[in-house]
């Protein structure tokens, strides 16, 4: 007796990698749009630090409107709080209750892993950007400028602020991570130029303050968007140099453990 495969004969083995890596980018974009803290740092705090200072005159922002200022500076918060902050805490967390370590024995190598959180990261800042833009437009913001340098300015930031984060959860502590990162955040968010200017410092602080990544993004993004400038090649660079920096020590120095 002949015996034929049936069409719905079990096939195991792994899915496409493209498929793989968007199905974890979609699950890791669902975790941390669901994590209230974390939509406390990306979305609930730049709005409302953008709603304050545009409507009360708490801050000397220079000539012009206060939203020409603070959108730029906000735009850059927003970058942080996602690739550095947000995925810093919720990584290293997830590498103490060995979710890290088990994800990497799954047929996803873990560069896949690290391109699905990317793209999650991505997804997440599009969300932010486009509220954002939208609570600026509503308070009077007129932006002018080059779209490709902001663009630039956007992606290398997320790099930059990226390869950092990934450095501080593989190789803290969980809680250490959860402390650092949110101490790290509220001290670049006074002290990176995203609404106190830097000019209000001394000169010996603005020398320091003005190469955190953070500074190059926010300034880089008024420059263009506030003063029309075309290409801040300098920023770019400071941007640049963190992200090369940040992502090979990423790469070496984290551990899945």
């Amino acid at each position: 007796m002949t015996t034929t495969t049936g069409s719905y004969t079990p096939k195991p083995g792994a899915a496409p990698l493209g498929r793989m890596i968007a199905a974890q980018a979609a699950l890791e974009t669902k975790m941390l749009l669901r994590n209230g803290e974390q939509l406390l740092l990306t979305v609930v705090i730049p709005t409302l630090l953008l709603v304050l200072f545009s409507s009360v005159d708490i801050i000397d922002t220079g000539a012009g409107e206060a939203v020409d200022f603070l959108a730029p500076g906000v735009l850059a918060l927003a970058v942080m709080s996602t690739a550095f902050t947000g995925q810093a805490i919720a990584t290293g967390f997830e590498r103490r209750y060995g979710v890290l370590k088990r994800l990497a024995a799954s047929p996803l190598p873990r560069w896949g892993l690290m391109t699905a959180k990317t793209v999650s990261v991505l997804v997440t800042e599009v969300l932010q950007i486009v509220l954002l833009t939208v609570i600026a437009f509503a308070l009077g913001w007129s932006p002018q400028g080059n779209p490709l340098a902001v663009l630039l300015l956007l992606v290398l930031g997320t790099a930059a602020f990226s390869g950092l984060g990934l450095l501080m959860a593989g190789t803290l502590k969980a809680e250490a991570t959860l402390a650092a990162a949110n101490l790290v955040f509220l001290l670049l968010l006074v002290g990176g130029g995203v609404i106190v200017p830097l000019d209000k410092f001394p000169d010996a602080a603005q020398s320091v303050l003005g190469l955190l990544p953070i500074s190059a993004l926010s300034d880089g993004l008024r420059d263009v968007l506030q003063h029309g400038a075309s290409m801040p090649w300098g920023d770019l660079g400071i941007l640049a140099v963190w992200a090369v920096a940040g992502l090979a020590a990423a790469g070496k120095f984290f551990r899945w453990e």
